[in-house]
């Protein structure tokens, strides 16, 4: 469905503002039900992500996922892992930006009793904790320059050293990683060492966003409205505006958004959910023109030109960015910034 046919007009008067591309143009079967492992969604976009997992999950390989936040790469990762011959192992992830980086070193490789300030007895790091398992290094781009650099050690060699310790100890764990930024961006702005993206990316994955994923969002949401029932032991149901809205509705913030936005539906509902989503609505494109009200505050109408922006580039942030004049990295800045509106406004 076309964008600008997802939105009702309210007023009559209207501003209309050219986009940066006036004058452009514009395999294996899905399982039962849309499930694979713990992944939802039987449109062709997804049973090619199926076909890749199936492939890769029996290998030791290294696999790099890569998507927009929100998308479920660690749910990728999970089914790997579970598909793989180290499913009886552990599954360990670990989220690089959400670590600080003084203490990465220690929660990736432990450390000795006396180590450091504070480090009152002896502590077992991710690559211990996974052993004979799986390790998910998320949001790979994050970690600091010279922690890369062990990575990378650690990876070749298969052993490490906890911090403050004087004996190496060899490791067996599989590595999977995953970032919301493109690999070869996070190169060229040196977030990531080549030598590492090499390392890591035997085997690349890319989850495309839920926008893409055709047929999925009823799919996904029906899925996560049935399992509120079991958890409440209700029988809830969408009303027929609330999937028009579902289908519609353009989801900058990817599957997670569409989880919270369901999980406040339901708490509102009594027997049937609806879904208000004013205020995230889409923007709305008509022609080579994003038409917006009068009235529309500087800040909505930059945000509705980014996502119209996007769509016609089909997700390449770099061709956005370059399209918007405005550097990559300050796109990147704005799409965090949406996704977090969004998530909070779907919480409340």
């Amino acid at each position: 469905m076309p964008l600008h046919e997802t939105l009702a007009a309210e007023p009559t008067t209207d501003i209309v503002v050219a986009l940066p591309f006036v004058a452009a143009a514009r395999a294996a079967s899905a399982p039962a039900l849309g499930r694979f492992g713990r992944l939802y969604g039987s449109s062709p976009v997804m049973q090619e992500v199926y076909r890749m997992i199936e492939k890769v999950a029996p290998t030791e390989a290294t696999v790099f996922i890569t998507g927009e936040s929100g998308c479920g790469k660690e749910l990728v990762a999970r089914t790997i892992h579970e598909r793989s011959a180290r499913a009886h192992g552990a599954f360990v992830a670990i989220n690089c930006g959400a670590i600080p980086q003084n203490l990465i070193e220690a929660e990736l490789f432990g450390h000795e009793r006396g180590a450091f300030t504070g480090a009152n007895r002896q502590h077992r790091g991710c690559f211990e904790r996974a052993e004979g398992g799986t390790l998910f290094l998320d949001e790979i781009t994050e970690m600091a320059p010279e922690m890369q650099v062990r990575l990378l050690r650690v990876l070749e060699t298969g052993r490490f050293m906890r911090v403050g310790g004087d004996g190496e100890i060899k490791t067996n764990v599989r590595v999977l990683t995953a970032t919301n930024r493109d690999a070869l961006d996070a190169v060229r702005d040196g977030r990531l060492r080549e030598d590492l993206m090499y390392r890591l990316a035997v085997f690349p994955i890319t989850l495309p966003p839920l926008r893409d994923r055709e047929g999925d969002t009823e799919l996904l949401a029906e899925h996560f409205l049935q399992n509120l029932n079991v958890e409440a032991g209700a029988s809830k149901r969408f009303s027929r505006a609330a999937l028009t809205t579902i289908r519609a509705y353009h989801w900058p913030g990817n599957v997670r958004e569409l989880k919270n936005a369901v999980h406040r539906a339901f708490i509102m509902a009594e027997d049937v959910v609806e879904l208000d989503l004013a205020g995230l609505a889409c923007p709305a494109v008509e022609g080579e023109c994003l038409r917006v009200p009068v009235g529309t505050s500087l800040a909505e109408m930059e945000r509705q030109a980014i996502f119209a922006t996007l769509d016609h580039c089909r997700g390449n942030k770099r061709r956005a960015a370059e399209m918007l004049g405005v550097s990559l990295k300050t796109l990147y800045n704005r799409l965090t910034a949406y996704q977090a509106e969004g998530a909070r406004l779907a919480s409340m």
